[in-house]
C-alpha cells in the first residue's frame, strides 16, 4: 500500500481524508496538535530565550514569512522534538533589546551566522553577512520563542532526510512523512519551490542567465 493509500484510504467511492494515522509521530510541539492560523494585520512581538533571569529579548517589528520545519542538525530545536521551527523576517525589522552582551555565534563558519545565548543556549536569530548571498537580508527566527500568537503559519517541511543525520532511525521516514503530509506540511529534501526559485533566479541574474 503505497504512503497516499496509508493516508487517505484508497478505497474508490469514499470521499474526504480518512482518520489521521499518524498522529502519535512527534514532530514540533508547535504544530503536534494542529497548525495555528497566521494572525491577520500581525506586525511582530518580541522573542525571548529561555534563561529564568536577565534573558536575551529581540524585538521583530513586521509579520514573518516562509516559516516552517526544518530537519537540519544546525537550527535549534526544542528538547525532544525531531524539527525545529525557522521563519524569515527582514533584518531591518530586528533589533536585541535587551543583554545583547549575552549572545555569541554558534559557527561563524556556517552561511547563516546563528546568534545563541550564552547562558540557555537557545538561537535568538541567524544572520546572514554574504551580501552575495540569495537570503542576504534576511534574518531566521524562531517565533515559539514569543508569548504573542499570530505569526505566520509554517507553511511546509524543509531537509526532512536530514533528521536521519541527527539519529533519528531511518525506518521512521515513511511515518514522519506521513504525519507531516497530516499536518499540510508538504515534505521536500531541500527548501520549498518557491525558495528554491529564488535561489536560481539569483544564481541565474549573477551569471548574466538572467538580466
Amino acid at each position: 500500500m503505497s504512503l497516499l493509500d496509508k493516508l487517505f484510504g484508497g478505497n474508490e467511492g469514499v470521499s474526504g481524508p480518512s482518520t489521521p494515522q499518524y498522529s502519535h509521530v512527534k514532530i514540533h510541539p508547535q504544530v503536534d496538535h494542529g497548525i495555528p492560523p497566521t494572525g491577520v494585520g500581525f506586525s511582530g512581538g518580541t522573542l525571548r530565550c529561555k534563561c529564568t533571569t536577565n534573558p536575551v529579548v529581540v524585538r521583530i517589528t513586521a509579520q514573518t514569512a516562509h516559516n516552517h520545519v526544518c530537519g537540519c542538525t544546525k537550527c535549534w530545536k526544542p528538547q525532544g522534538a525531531i524539527f525545529s521551527q525557522v521563519a524569515v523576517v527582514g533584518r531591518d525589522a530586528l533589533s536585541v533589546e535587551e543583554n545583547a552582551d549575552k549572545l555569541e555565534i554558534v559557527d561563524a563558519s556556517a552561511a547563516i551566522q546563528r546568534h545563541a545565548c550564552k547562558g540557555c543556549g537557545v538561537h535568538m536569530y541567524g544572520r546572514i553577512e554574504n551580501t552575495g548571498h540569495p537570503f542576504h537580508g534576511l534574518d531566521f527566527v524562531h517565533t515559539e520563542l514569543s508569548g504573542q500568537s499570530g505569526w505566520s503559519a509554517p507553511e511546509f517541511a524543509a531537509f526532512v532526510s536530514s533528521v536521519i543525520e541527527s539519529g533519528v532511525d531511518p525506518s521512521r521516514m515513511d511515518e514522519i512523512r506521513g504525519r507531516l503530509t497530516e499536518l499540510g506540511l508538504s515534505p521536500y529534501d531541500c527548501l520549498s519551490p518557491p525558495l528554491m526559485d529564488a535561489i536560481a533566479t539569483h544564481v541565474a541574474k549573477a551569471s548574466g542567465a538572467l538580466k
